[in-house]
């Protein structure tokens, strides 16, 4: 039996644990699945007890294991919060978390947890850039920002995306609308309206499409309006112009006064929104504790 583990050891217990599986916990730190598994029997061994038991239908903590969930999670969380506070960061340093992020995700979502780090870390600033999903990708890989969050719409082998949430597509029209009072409708009721939509060069365009190329019977849409901004589709939203079809997430996230959303079927599409990393690179201590807190946040929101 070893006597010691280490901090890692911890973080790949936790991480199986709390994402109920051995790859994705293995994505999450950066480690192959063999060498995820050994740091779990490290710990097992340092403990003298199974941990965790896995079967090909579940992965779940021992009665062992679960008990000692809680004592781990707070070593972890002290220990990383100790290294903040040696490192000095936040002080004199000024450490700054550089992140990239699509504009949704940046004014619906991030505020929020941006505001509770800074609860606890009132000195570390940030560098948050809104960016289109191809620019976002493109800053994560060459090194301009630590991390990003992104969607699925543009992967690439040199990246680590770890998924966080699903963003249907809805549909936008004003309130004096006949589609206005509908809780959904079917991509075929839209045909033959103008429709209002973002650029084809841009990665929520992408995945929408992609989704009704492969459908039963793709739907002949009037893309009458071409934007580069979701924003700015609302706008023509608003004036009469036509109706715009957008990620919910982009969609006013309280009652408007002008603007009506209804949901879309047949098929349902949606992006998903996770975390990108540059395969192989190391988080600086303020930006993986910042990451871990925003993963947490918005799985349990």
């Amino acid at each position: 039996m070893r006597n010691n583990f280490e901090f890692l050891d911890l973080k790949a217990f936790l991480a199986v644990l709390e994402l109920s599986s051995f790859n994705e916990a293995a994505k999450l730190l950066n480690l192959s699945p063999p060498a995820l598994s050994r740091r779990i029997r490290a710990l097992e061994e340092a403990i003298g007890a199974q941990l965790i038991e896995r079967t090909t239908r579940r992965v779940g903590p021992t009665q062992i294991g679960r008990e000692m969930m809680p004592l781990m999670r707070r070593l972890v969380d002290e220990f990383e919060e100790s290294i903040l506070s040696i490192s000095d960061l936040g002080g004199r340093h000024r450490t700054q978390v550089r992140l990239a992020s699509v504009p949704t995700a940046a004014f619906y979502f991030l505020p929020r947890v941006v505001q509770a780090f800074n609860t606890r870390y009132p000195g570390i600033r940030f560098r948050i850039m809104d960016l289109s999903a191809n620019e976002g990708l493109e800053a994560v890989a060459n090194g301009e920002v630590e991390f990003g969050i992104n969607i699925t719409g543009a992967t690439r082998d040199d990246l680590i995306f770890t998924p966080l949430m699903e963003d249907p597509f809805v549909l936008a029209c004003r309130r004096d609308h006949e589609f206005a009072g509908r809780t959904s409708l079917p991509w075929s009721a839209l045909e033959g309206h103008p429709l209002i939509g973002v650029s084809k060069t841009s990665g929520n365009r992408a995945v929408l499409d992609r989704a009704l190329a492969a459908a039963e019977k793709r739907p002949d849409l009037n893309w009458f309006y071409e934007v580069n901004h979701l924003s700015t589709s609302l706008g023509l939203v608003e004036a009469g112009l036509g109706m715009s079809v957008l990620p919910k997430l982009a969609t006013p996230q309280r009652e408007h006064p002008l603007i009506a959303t209804v949901a879309l079927e047949q098929p349902v599409v949606t992006r998903t929104i996770g975390v990108v990393e540059r395969r192989g690179a190391r988080l600086s201590p303020a930006a993986a504790r910042f990451r871990d807190l925003l993963v947490n946040e918005w799985r349990s929101s």
